[in-house]
């Protein structure tokens, strides 16, 4: 199968089925995906003490809209909101990936923190990547990218990995 389970990272993924409308009803909260990611990822914290991170996938969304982080801060009587807070929060969503860290390679910063997002103005061309592996070619995909065309933002295998699968969707 696999090689025993030590000190690697940690992954979890949350898929809320029913509308954020109904969470509020029966939790009380807008917020159950959020709160059971946090939980999943708390329970995993001994499996990355370098970070931690998580992407939240809205499925509705209108195109040309950019999110704000202090939204709700800024407007407290959105507080119980569901269709306001889902327009206007980042976080709030449909589907949540989550990632702690243990790192084996590369720097202890929030810069190597996944999940890592290839955006695209294509909706099915979006990708988030969160992974636990080191590659040994990376250097060779890159080259493979380059004479692609491509011009990769960084030299890391988690972007290298995601920019070979986002050439091919």
């Amino acid at each position: 199968m696999s090689d025993a389970i030590k000190h690697e990272c940690g992954i979890a993924l949350v898929r809320l089925k029913k509308p954020l409308q109904f969470y509020k009803d029966k939790y009380g909260s807008a917020f159950y995906g959020i709160n059971k990611m946090y939980l999943l990822m708390e329970k995993q914290h001994n499996r990355g003490q370098d970070g931690a991170g998580f992407a939240s996938v809205k499925f509705n969304v209108d195109p040309g809209t950019r999110r704000l982080n202090s939204v709700l801060e800024e407007n407290p009587d959105k507080k119980d909101d569901i269709e306001w807070q889902e327009e206007n929060m980042p976080y709030v969503g449909n589907l949540f990936l989550g990632h702690v860290r243990y790192g084996t390679f590369g720097k202890n910063s929030i810069e190597s923190v996944h999940p890592f997002l290839r955006q695209s103005n294509w909706r099915h061309q979006n990708l988030i990547v969160a992974g636990n592996f080191n590659m040994t070619n990376s250097k060779q995909m890159l080259e493979e990218l380059i004479e692609l065309g491509q011009h990769p933002k960084e030299n890391t295998d988690t972007v290298t990995v995601m920019e070979k699968i986002g050439h091919f969707l």
